[in-house]
């Protein structure tokens, strides 16, 4: 059904006659008269009694005008929306990333984000750094804040992250603000489960060290092994997106033996916001989360004295 001819029709109708409609489409009288009657042909139904130079609705006409006007306000809707889809005003964009960066970063962020776009809808996935990759693989997926070092994604470098451990103020390493992977041999440990990339960075640097990790306990929940170190039950193992109480723990950054870098500084411990198929409507939420995300960086002590190239840096495209 061509939708012109059904502007005519309702146009006729609010108008009462052909000529006076015609002049508001811009049409002559008999292109209106004929859209009318291709109209008429197609529905098999007459629309209008003409009555001298006036035109009166027939029964049916009267009920397909209420129905045509609510079909062409459908239209112009769809017509609205599509145009705030393309513009960036408007749109889904799913966002997947580890609870702590929830907890820190977009927590905080959403509220002004949705002011600014009230018409982007942002839902979050929560899930492991680990797994995030295989999700914005699947399409599950818009955006996922989460260690870089993926070729086959499209990405921004944001901040570079450490393994940090977490432990009682009477602990006997409690004043040191710097521990070797070693140190931690003997020591009860509480860390993430696989599903968090801190947890393979870890793994790694204690086969680095040759030392077998004497773990009690694992959980999903970062705050959940703080408050379990802050009960001395052992050492919590955490990722410095992590939010650490002022109060009731100690914090030093993890190394490895020989190496000047911490645990999780290289490559794959940076922090980057990462797509695949970018939509059409997401070209500005994705760079002003990255913006969001770098002053992020500076929320422990140490990462205030990291190289500032390391903070803030765009992959090639791909």
């Amino acid at each position: 059904m061509n939708l012109r001819f059904l502007r005519t029709f309702v146009a006729i109708a609010d108008n009462a006659g052909f000529a006076r409609a015609a002049a508001r489409l811009n049409l002559t009288q008999s292109a209106a008269s004929r859209q009318i009657q291709a109209l008429e042909d197609e529905l098999g139904l007459r629309l209008f009694a003409r009555v001298g130079r006036s035109a009166r609705l027939t029964a049916e006409g009267e009920d397909l005008v209420a129905r045509s006007r609510r079909l062409l306000s459908d239209v112009e809707a769809i017509e609205a929306r599509a145009s705030a889809l393309k513009s960036g005003e408007a749109g889904l964009l799913r966002v997947g990333s580890t609870p702590q960066v929830i907890e820190n970063l977009l927590a905080d962020f959403l509220p002004r984000y949705r002011k600014r776009h009230p018409g982007v809808d942002v839902p979050l996935v929560e899930d492991g750094g680990a797994r995030l990759p295989r999700r914005l693989e699947r399409g599950d997926l818009h955006i996922a804040i989460m260690p870089a070092g993926e070729d086959r994604f499209s990405g921004r470098l944001l901040y570079p992250m450490y393994v940090l451990a977490v432990l009682p103020p009477r602990h006997r390493l409690s004043g040191r603000a710097v521990l070797e992977v070693a140190e931690l041999a003997d020591e009860p440990l509480l860390r993430l489960t696989p599903g968090f990339a801190s947890h393979g960075w870890f793994e790694a640097a204690c086969q680095i060290a040759h030392i077998r990790p004497r773990v009690v306990f694992e959980s999903t929940a970062p705050q959940t092994l703080i408050a379990l170190a802050r009960a001395a039950h052992g050492i919590a193992v955490v990722p410095s997106p992590v939010r650490i109480p002022r109060t009731g723990v100690r914090v030093a950054v993890v190394v490895i033996a020989g190496c000047r870098s911490a645990v999780g500084q290289s490559r794959p411990g940076i922090r980057s916001v990462s797509w695949r198929h970018m939509p059409c409507n997401s070209s500005k939420s994705w760079s002003t989360i990255a913006r969001a995300a770098i002053p992020a960086a500076n929320t422990f002590g140490a990462l205030r004295r990291c190289p500032s190239q390391m903070l803030a840096r765009t992959s090639a495209p791909g």
